[in-house]
């Protein structure tokens, strides 16, 4: 897609209702409008079986890269609830904040184990191997000996990544 100049795509947010997400992709997509809906697999429960099923990681949002003369086409697609506003305006996700995202969801077996005698809560680290390669965060807290909590900042949210003491180091 190239931009147009007059008119140029820009990332969105919408809302969906509950337990539409997948709809409203797929509702979107057969319109040519692009769409994106961060899945990630869960293993499932039910009383007499279990299942590997792709969920929203972000329930209630589909994320839309539109122009403005396509606002209200995409406010006519079934299920969607509206899209999520930031100062009376539809909110612009930056490009490189999908991209992130995306990347986050390529690194599903990445493990990694990080020591709590080189690293310590509230300092600044960065990933120097695997899928997430020059992501920096901030180091919120561990849960047990290879599980930690960092703060990603491109997203302003916080991500649980299970990484290796070999594969980050802090920042000054």
């Amino acid at each position: 897609m190239t931009k147009n100049p007059t008119n140029p795509k820009e990332w969105h947010v919408v809302t969906t209702r509950s337990r539409a997400e997948k709809k409203v992709h797929a509702r979107l997509e057969e319109q040519n409008i692009e769409s994106f809906l961060p899945l990630q697999k869960r293993l499932r429960q039910w009383k007499d079986r279990k299942k590997w099923v792709e969920m929203p990681i972000i329930s209630g949002y589909c994320f839309v890269n539109i122009s403005s003369k396509e606002y209200e086409k995409v406010l006519r697609t079934e299920h969607v609830g509206g899209f999520v506003r930031f100062e009376g305006k539809p909110a612009r996700i930056p490009k490189y904040q999908i991209e992130f995202l995306k990347k986050m969801l390529n690194q599903s077996d990445f493990v990694v184990e990080v020591s709590q005698e080189n690293f310590e809560t509230g300092k600044r680290v960065e990933i120097i191997d695997g899928p997430l390669i020059g992501v920096q965060g901030e180091l919120l807290s561990h849960r047990g000996k290879n599980r930690f909590i960092l703060r990603i900042n491109q997203m302003n949210t916080v991500y649980a990544v299970e990484i290796s003491a070999d594969k980050i180091t802090a920042l000054p």
